[in-house]
């Protein structure tokens, strides 16, 4: 276990001191932030429903990196947006699906999968907080409100999404 977090901290020391900087409306540190969340709340056991929002919020994080990414290279085709939306979460529902993780009856909240309704909570949520961050920069003449709100909006949303599913879950 000691040697996973020394090889994730080497990374993540690499990541931070050879990084380009994120224009993306979701940044990098936002991203990593959310993958780290994902694997503690897998690795301490946590409600798949906590797992799904993460989850949810780093397939958002990948698709508006992908579609920022493409408009820097100026490739451009009729339904990309689509196609980039249902094919990161066609990747990642899928082998979750086959892979037995998701879709037990008895792991159900409101009805649904655990895992599949934090996705979609999440996914919902961190794209609402991206939008309102940028809502909240427009109207602050294109300046943030306080520092690192690009990375406190998104994941702080994540983070409250959690806790409320913590306590429901309870």
């Amino acid at each position: 276990m000691k040697r996973n977090f020394y090889i994730f901290l080497g990374l993540f020391v690499v990541g931070l001191l050879f990084g380009d900087y994120a224009k993306a409306i979701i940044c990098q540190v936002c991203t990593l932030a959310v993958c780290a969340g994902l694997g503690l709340s897998r690795w301490l056991g946590v409600d798949d429903t906590i797992s799904g929002v993460w989850i949810g919020g780093l397939v958002v994080s990948l698709i508006v990196w992908t579609v920022d990414w493409l408009n820097k290279k100026n490739i451009r085709f009729k339904g990309r947006k689509i196609l980039i939306f249902l094919s990161y979460y066609l990747i990642i529902l899928i082998p979750l699906y086959w892979g037995k993780i998701m879709g037990h009856p008895s792991n159900t909240f409101c009805g649904m999968d655990k895992l599949l309704f934090g996705i979609l909570s999440g996914s919902i949520v961190i794209a609402v907080a991206a939008g309102w961050y940028v809502y909240l920069k427009k109207k602050n003449n294109n300046r943030a409100y306080f520092p690192f709100q690009k990375v406190v909006m998104p994941v702080g949303a994540l983070l409250i999404l959690s806790i409320i599913f913590y306590f429901l879950s309870k």
